[in-house]
């Protein structure tokens, strides 16, 4: 007898092992938890396997889980990549996105490459800047979407993750040790009043090394290991490296707001706006994953 896979199923998989649980795979999949456990349930009957393994206190994959993953991320890339060819004709402008820098990699690059196979006649302009000229440029109309990294929330966005802020430093670099601590900062940065209210309340002295506009700027300086920086968790260059010391004060989260998510402005911007969250939504998972 002849057993076929369904598409929207496998999607519903692939959202659950990137979001690392049925809640929020439900909430990007804008479906009910139900219909999505049930989808999961319905894809382990065919298979004959279980898929996850719901023994912790979250949601895991098990070894077959993980074998089809790999498939079922090529077989629905293969769906959209179909649909896409064959009716982009319908879809052509472009959308304005925004983004701070310091949340530019790993996520949006990703973003970047799933929305043109999909969408190959819209252009994304991506604007890269603080996140209080986004607002501002989003207020004016000039963004269609755009992400902030803020302490809190609010009515008008949505958090799409929260994510602790990290000492970053050069790798092997020895900054870190010296006193007064040697930072780098952004004069708009958001996370700068974070910084330094966490070392006073350390009684830790510091002094401004680097004080620019230019992201560029700070990042040559830690990469010379002349000062530290802090960034959130998952969003720092490869050849920086995260400062795990007990030397160093722990330093509090900030959320990652989604604003023109819901706001109608057509399939285009929706679709944008779903990769958004799914590629972040991979970055607050394996957060949630390495805490616990």
């Amino acid at each position: 007898m002849i057993r076929n896979l369904d598409i929207t199923t496998l999607r519903s998989f692939v959202a659950v092992a990137d979001s690392g649980g049925v809640t929020r795979a439900a909430g990007f999949l804008h479906l009910t938890q139900s219909a999505v456990s049930m989808q999961i349930k319905r894809l382990e009957e065919l298979l004959g396997l279980q898929l996850l393994d719901r023994s912790g206190r979250g949601i895991a994959l098990t070894a077959s889980g993980e074998q089809l993953l790999a498939y079922a991320r090529r077989m629905v890339a293969m769906n959209d990549e179909v649909i896409a060819r064959l009716t982009d004709q319908a879809f052509e402008g472009e959308v304005v996105l925004g983004v701070p820098h310091d949340i530019v990699y790993p996520a949006i690059p990703r973003v970047l490459q799933q929305f043109n196979a999909a969408y190959p006649r819209v252009r994304v302009q991506l604007l890269s800047c603080y996140t209080s000229w986004l607002k501002e440029q989003y207020e004016r109309g000039e963004c269609d979407v755009i992400l902030t990294t803020e302490p809190g929330g609010g009515d008008h966005c949505e958090t799409i993750a929260e994510l602790p802020l990290r000492w970053i430093g050069a790798a092997g670099g020895s900054a870190w040790r010296q006193r007064p601590l040697k930072l780098a900062l952004g004069r708009r940065c958001l996370f700068r009043a974070s910084v330094i209210a966490a070392l006073d309340a350390a009684n830790i002295p510091w002094e401004l090394s680097v004080e620019t506009e230019n992201d560029r700027t700070i990042e040559a300086t830690v990469s010379a290991d002349l000062a530290v920086h802090a960034m959130l968790e998952g969003t720092a260059a490869p050849h920086l490296m995260q400062i795990d010391s007990d030397t160093l004060p722990e330093l509090p989260s900030h959320k990652i707001n989604l604003y023109g998510g819901n706001d109608g402005k057509g399939q285009i911007v929706d679709a944008l706006v779903d990769l958004v969250r799914q590629n972040f939504a991979k970055m607050g998972g394996a957060h949630l994953r390495a805490v616990s």
